[in-house]
């Protein structure tokens, strides 16, 4: 369960209060409305230990708690609690509607946002001031954000085995490792990737996966390998395995060739994976007749026949591995230390805050600003819709109305409200 499809919701915010003091003694108390609380943010959260997210596909519904409502005495309303979903370390995270990545958690306890709470609404009291001392208004809490989120899993390895079925993978990590994958003479014994640390010594160690069902095909979904693939893409190197006995009839040249053309249909960057060859089988009856065969294929690169089996030939192939594995990452390093900065680039220039279209009908709007002003007001409340007219003023939608040749009674749409245009009653206000 490597792949999932999950809905999530923040929590929406809590709505601001219309209240008034009134106690004895206090004759022109005034307002004290408090303000709504947030709602809560839908977090996901990288975690060791992990490896599945059946969980999720058992739970595909992920909400946040909604903010509480202000209160009288201007008492604010509560926060809501967040909804913290665990994944394992690995998983990319995507909007389903437009594929967008959203995050790549790879690091323990690595924290995304996919659902951000929506803010509380105003109370009354935040309203007052000398020209307004009885604001009978407050604003509703935002909506909080709802999206259906996809994820995938990829394990974090350093050093992949590729081979087609039954070449002694498994075989190999069992014999380099502490891991126990199911091991039987027959193809797809191997029905998931596993994961083992091979340890040089004490303090030198790395990670090998073994990636299971790649044969001709597994780019499209022939066998297992069109859903491990993804797995590879991770991995700094591969291990090669070739059965040199040939014992399924197969040739151990075209078998090679062949896997590094599924590697290339499914992410040509694949094959410019370093890759280090193991002769696998050399213990079998047939493996010495294909030997010399395949060192005289591979010329002067160096391959390392090995038997998974008996362990014959293994220490060399993990000691070259470990060498290569180090090299690459000083590579990386020095290539971080000399990348070179312009601090006289151009900073990105500001988004627009909104949207202006023309339609037959009038005028559509869109931005996040004034849809969070129009989802905040309470359209029954005089005093609000004057409070939005002079948000929308501060953002400059009226003037780009004006600009626009919008005239009284055109129709005015701003996410799913409708309004008539009517400038002039909203400046007597």
């Amino acid at each position: 369960m490597d792949t999932a499809r999950i809905q999530v919701k923040a929590g929406d915010g809590g709505n601001g209060c219309i209240s008034f003091r009134r106690e004895k003694y206090v004759p022109r108390g005034g307002p004290d409305g408090g303000n709504g609380g947030n709602g809560g943010n839908v977090l996901l959260i990288a975690t060791l230990g992990m490896s599945t997210l059946i969980d999720l596909r058992h739970n595909p519904r992920q909400v946040a708690e909604n903010g509480g409502h202000g209160m009288g005495k201007q008492k604010d309303g509560a926060d809501g609690a967040d909804c913290i979903v665990r994944v394992p370390a690995g998983t990319i995270v995507r909007d389903s509607e437009t594929a967008e990545l959203l995050s790549d958690l790879t690091e323990p306890d690595e924290t995304v946002v996919v659902a951000r709470g929506g803010v509380g609404g105003k109370g009354n009291a935040r309203f007052k001031s000398s020209t307004f001392q009885a604001p009978r208004v407050a604003e509703k809490g935002e909506p909080g954000k709802a999206r259906e989120i996809s994820l995938e899993v990829k394990l974090i390895a350093d050093i992949g085995l590729v081979g087609y079925p039954n070449a002694g993978k498994s075989t190999l990590l069992a014999r380099t490792s502490a891991a126990t994958p199911k091991i039987a003479a027959y193809p797809f014994t191997t029905l998931r990737p596993n994961l083992g640390v091979v340890r040089i010594n004490r303090e030198q160690n790395f990670v090998l996966a073994d990636i299971p069902g790649l044969i001709e095909g597994a780019h499209k979904g022939a066998g297992l390998g069109h859903q491990f693939l993804r797995h590879i893409e991770r991995t700094k190197m591969l291990i090669h395995v070739i059965d040199l006995s040939a014992v399924d009839g197969r040739d151990p040249i075209e078998n090679y060739e062949q896997l590094n053309l599924e590697l290339e249909h499914y992410n040509e960057l694949l094959t410019k994976l370093p890759q280090i060859i193991a002769l696998n089988k050399i213990d079998m009856p047939d493996a010495a007749a294909n030997l010399e065969r395949v060192q005289e294929y591979f010329g002067k690169r160096k391959v390392f026949p090995i038997s998974a089996v008996t362990g014959e030939g293994v220490n060399p192939l993990i000691q070259q591995a470990y060498r290569s594995l180090q090299y690459l990452e000083t590579r990386a390093r020095k290539e971080a230390e000399t990348t070179i900065v312009f601090d006289d680039e151009l900073p990105p220039e500001p988004s627009a805050r909104f949207e202006l279209a023309e339609t037959q009908e009038g005028f559509v709007i869109s931005g996040e600003e004034p849809r969070r002003a129009v989802l905040m007001t309470d359209m029954e409340n005089e005093q609000a819709l004057i409070l939005l007219y002079r948000k929308l003023k501060r953002m400059g939608v009226i003037n780009a109305l004006e600009r626009a040749g919008a005239v009284e009674g055109d129709t005015i749409q701003i996410d799913e409200f409708e309004f008539t245009y009517s400038p002039r009653a909203m400046r007597s206000s």
